[in-house]
C-alpha cells in the first residue's frame, strides 16, 4: 500500500478523499488533530507529554507530532498512510523524511488539490451542516428541498462554522500560502507531485486520486 500526502488549502476536499481512501483501499488516514486528542487520554508516556504541553496552552512541538506518528507507523498492519494536515512546513517536511527513512518506509506520492481561490471562498462561505445528523448543504449548489428543513432526518437544527465567513477563510488561506504551499515546489524537486482538480467534481477528484495512486503504489 503506497502512503501519501494529500496537499491542498482549507476547504479543498482533503478529508472527504481520505475517508473515500480508507473506505474504499483500507488505508489509514493519519491526522494531526485527531492523532493529538487521542494520545492525550491515552495514558502513555507520550500522551502525557501531549497532555502537559496542551494543558500549558502551548502548541504541540514538531519533535512530538512526529513521535506520535511513528508510534502510529510501528503499530501498523502494513496498510499505507493518508498524511492529511502534516506535514505544513518546509522544517516538518524534513522530519518525516527522516523518520519514514529511519523506519524502513517511503513515501510515494504528494497529491496536490489545486483549487480557484474565489470559487473556493463561494463553496466554503455558502456551507452548512445539519446539527442532528452532520448532512452537509450549499446555499447554491445543495440546497434543502425545504428551506430550513434537513432533507435527511427533517432536523430545523442547520448551522453555519464559525470560522466559514470569508474573512476567517482568507486569513486561513494566507497561513497556507506562508508556510505550506512552499511544499508544492519541495515535492515537485523530489519527483512525488502530481496536481489534481480539486474543484472536480467529487467522483472526478476521487477517480484522479485513485490514479495516481494505482501507478506509484
Amino acid at each position: 500500500m503506497p502512503n501519501v500526502i494529500l496537499l491542498g488549502p482549507p476547504g479543498a476536499g482533503k478529508g472527504t478523499q481520505a475517508k473515500r481512501l480508507e473506505d474504499e483501499r483500507g488505508m489509514v488516514q493519519l491526522s494531526t488533530g485527531d492523532m493529538l486528542r487521542a494520545a492525550r487520554t491515552s495514558g502513555t508516556e507520550m500522551g502525557r507529554r501531549v497532555a502537559e504541553v496542551m494543558d500549558r496552552g502551548e502548541l504541540v512541538t514538531d519533535d512530538i507530532v512526529i513521535g506520535l506518528i511513528g508510534e502510529r507507523l510501528s503499530a501498523s498492519q502494513g496498510g499505507g498512510f493518508i498524511f492529511d494536515g502534516f506535514p505544513r512546513t518546509l522544517k516538518q517536511a524534513d522530519a518525516l523524511a527522516a523518520l519514514l527513512d529511519r523506519m524502513g518506509q517511503r513515501l510515494d506520492a504528494v497529491i496536490e488539490m489545486q483549487v480557484d481561490d474565489a470559487v473556493l471562498v463561494a463553496r466554503i462561505t455558502g456551507r452548512y451542516i445539519c446539527g442532528s445528523c452532520g448532512a452537509v448543504y450549499h446555499d447554491t449548489t445543495r440546497p434543502t428541498r425545504v428551506a430550513g428543513v434537513c432533507d435527511a432526518c427533517g432536523s430545523t437544527d442547520l448551522r453555519r462554522r464559525a470560522d466559514d465567513t470569508e474573512e476567517a477563510l482568507k486569513q486561513r488561506l494566507l497561513e497556507y500560502y506562508k508556510k505550506t504551499s512552499p511544499l508544492i515546489g519541495y515535492y515537485y524537486a523530489k519527483g512525488l507531485l502530481t496536481t489534481v482538480d480539486g474543484l472536480a467534481d467529487m467522483d472526478a477528484v476521487g477517480a484522479a486520486v485513485a490514479a495516481v495512486l494505482d501507478r506509484r503504489g
